[in-house]
């Protein structure tokens, strides 16, 4: 049966013609629901433009790739619009809004949600940072939080819209060894909790103990599946 995830003979290149550079070669994974996947692999290996294709966020032309049980490729818009509302983001940067407190930014995340009224945003955010241990700086601005906290926040945004895949990009790059284990490990118990498919991307190979499989992607070609 395929997975949640699962992308057949992908390839993708940037650039056409003579300045046309191949990025990811022939690349084959399926990813069950409710695994943690870490996708390891040197910078410029094809990692992140894997992930935005996976997620929606990049269109892509050549092979199959249905997450969710739905084909991404040649997808009209609808579709991928359809995945992303499925999906959380988590990013090496954390991506938060300095001028929105905690609570706010989570909350954010929800707007898409329009059968819920802002309190019950607020409310369901509120449960979602305190899940994060950060019940206590929900009113707190992002450069009055360490990056550790910084990263919590990022991850209750994440999950707070109750996604079937959590795809991140180098969640603990800017952390140090402690915090960034915790961050990860919060990340997976939460998402474990709620059956919810993880792909992560990482150089740290600190890390690598949190994940159900690790593969390697490296010149654009996976080596391990």
């Amino acid at each position: 049966m395929a997975g949640i995830i699962d992308v057949r003979r992908l390839n993708f290149s940037f650039g056409s013609g003579e300045i046309e550079r191949p990025v990811l070669k022939d690349v084959t994974l399926s990813i069950d629901k409710g695994e943690i996947v870490l996708m390891t692999g040197p910078s410029g290996s094809g990692k992140t433009t894997f992930l935005t294709i996976v997620g929606g966020l990049r269109q892509a032309c050549h092979g199959s790739v249905h997450v969710l049980d739905q084909q991404l490729v040649g997808s009209e818009e609808q579709v991928r619009i359809k995945i992303r509302q499925q999906t959380g983001y988590i990013f090496q940067q954390h991506n938060l809004l300095k001028a929105l407190t905690a609570l706010q930014n989570v909350s954010m995340a929800l707007e898409m949600h329009d059968t819920m009224t802002e309190q019950q945003r607020l409310d369901r955010a509120a449960a979602m940072l305190d899940a994060v241990g950060l019940g206590d700086r929900m009113d707190y601005r992002p450069e009055q939080l360490s990056g550790g906290q910084r990263q919590r926040v990022s991850i209750a945004r994440a999950l707070v819209g109750q996604p079937k895949i959590i795809l991140a990009d180098e969640p603990t790059a800017s952390l140090d060894k402690q915090s960034g284990y915790e961050a990860v490990g919060m990340l997976k118990r939460l998402a474990k909790e709620r059956g919810t498919t993880i792909l992560l991307v990482t150089h740290d190979y600190r890390i690598l103990d949190i994940a159900d499989r690790v593969v390697e992607l490296e010149d654009g070609v996976i080596r391990n599946a």
